[in-house]
C-alpha cells in the first residue's frame, strides 16, 4: 500500500468546486484511489459524494492511498493537485 498525507491547499476545502476538481483527476489517474480525514474510514477518491462527506477543511490533513500498479505516479500527482489547491491536475510532478 503507497499513501501520501497532504494538507488541503484550497482554503474552502474539499468542498464544491474543489471536490470536483479532485473526483476527477482522480477518476482521470485510473487507478484505485481512496481519501481519508483523521481517523476517519478511508472512501472512494472518485465518489464526489464520498469526498464530500469528509468535510475535509482547508489545512487540514487527508491521507491518499492505493496499492495499484502505477500507485506513486498517481498518488504523487494528487497530492501536488490537493496540497497547492490548483484548479486542475499537473501534467508532470
Amino acid at each position: 500500500m503507497v499513501e501520501r498525507r497532504v494538507n488541503v491547499g484550497w482554503a474552502e476545502g474539499l468542498h464544491a468546486r474543489p471536490a470536483s476538481i479532485f473526483v476527477r483527476a482522480a477518476t482521470a489517474s485510473g487507478v484505485p484511489i481512496t481519501i481519508a480525514k483523521g481517523d476517519s474510514s478511508p472512501v472512494n477518491a472518485a465518489s464526489m459524494l464520498a469526498v464530500l462527506s469528509l468535510g475535509a477543511q482547508g489545512g487540514e490533513e487527508i491521507v491518499l492511498a492505493s496499492a495499484a500498479e502505477g500507485a506513486e505516479v498517481a498518488l504523487d500527482r494528487l497530492a501536488k493537485l490537493v496540497a497547492e489547491g490548483l484548479d486542475e491536475l499537473p501534467e508532470t510532478v
